[in-house]
């Protein structure tokens, strides 16, 4: 009797302490796929914390943007320079990251243009998929700025694709991707590019936490988080953000990038 009691106790204040928590995610993936990805993932946060967790999904990067600049979001999953101005404007704290990779954008080029360094690329337009996509613009305009020299036009095209196919028309000389993307374009289109240079690599996405929720909740969510990429099953779910190799961060990883320059590229909402 004595040990029912106590387990009723302990879920008793189980219960007591769960709560419901609103997340955000990147629109880095159209609406039904971050479903599909992030869905299970929250739920397997749910049974190990006994909380609750509401996916709020994003039309675009814009309205994402506005969202967590205005603190809508509990716990949010974000491009690094987003995490800089979440904290900036909301005191979002990052958690925690993938371990396994760097962030970094690429620089594209036909492969017959005669193009061999960055320098040749002085004040020529060249093509990136939106002002704020981190790797493919935000670092690349402020590396080609304050490390090389070199002003350029930019030309946003919407998406990645768009982009490669800009460059491979001749439309742009140059533009502005990331390996991942560049590798998921048909393999003709490939094979007319290069890449010609590569960006400084930060660390990835994170996932935050607003100041609103407890010190004893964010821990016990980064917990859960941690344990789940040392099991099989709930690491591949994890691998699908991708976040191959869950590991705890912190705003101290992140902050330097104020001085990379991007502030002066960023264009806020």
């Amino acid at each position: 009797m004595r040990a029912i009691i106590l387990a009723l106790i302990l879920l008793q204040s189980f219960l007591v302490n769960a709560a419901e928590y609103r997340v955000g995610v990147v629109p880095q993936f159209e609406a039904r796929r971050l479903n599909q990805v992030w869905l299970p993932i929250l739920d397997e946060l749910a049974k190990r914390t006994g909380d609750s967790f509401v996916l709020v999904t994003s039309k675009s990067i814009p309205e994402f943007e506005a969202s967590f600049q205005r603190g809508d979001f509990d716990l949010a999953y974000m491009n690094p320079w987003h995490a800089v101005v979440a904290y900036e404007t909301q005191q979002y704290l990052p958690i925690v990251r993938d371990g396994d990779r760097k962030l970094k954008g690429i620089l594209v080029v036909r492969k017959d243009s005669g193009i061999t360094n960055v320098k040749q690329l002085a004040g020529t337009e060249i093509a990136f998929p939106a002002p704020n996509a981190l790797g493919a613009s935000l670092l690349m305009r402020a590396d080609l700025k304050m490390i090389h020299g070199i002003d350029i036009t930019p030309k946003y095209v919407d998406t990645h694709s768009s982009v490669y196919l800009n460059v491979a028309l001749q439309s742009t000389k140059a533009g502005g991707g990331v390996k991942r993307t560049l590798k998921e374009q048909a393999p003709a289109l490939q094979d007319m590019l290069m890449v010609l240079y590569e960006t400084r690599a930060v660390n990835p996405h994170p996932i935050v936490v607003h100041p609103r929720v407890s010190l004893d909740a964010a821990q016990r969510i980064s917990e859960a988080l941690l344990a789940m990429t040392s099991e099989l099953d709930a690491q591949k779910i994890l691998a699908e953000i991708p976040m191959r190799r869950a590991v705890a961060t912190n705003i101290d990883e992140y902050l330097p990038l104020t001085d990379w320059g991007l502030h002066d590229f960023y264009v806020p909402k």
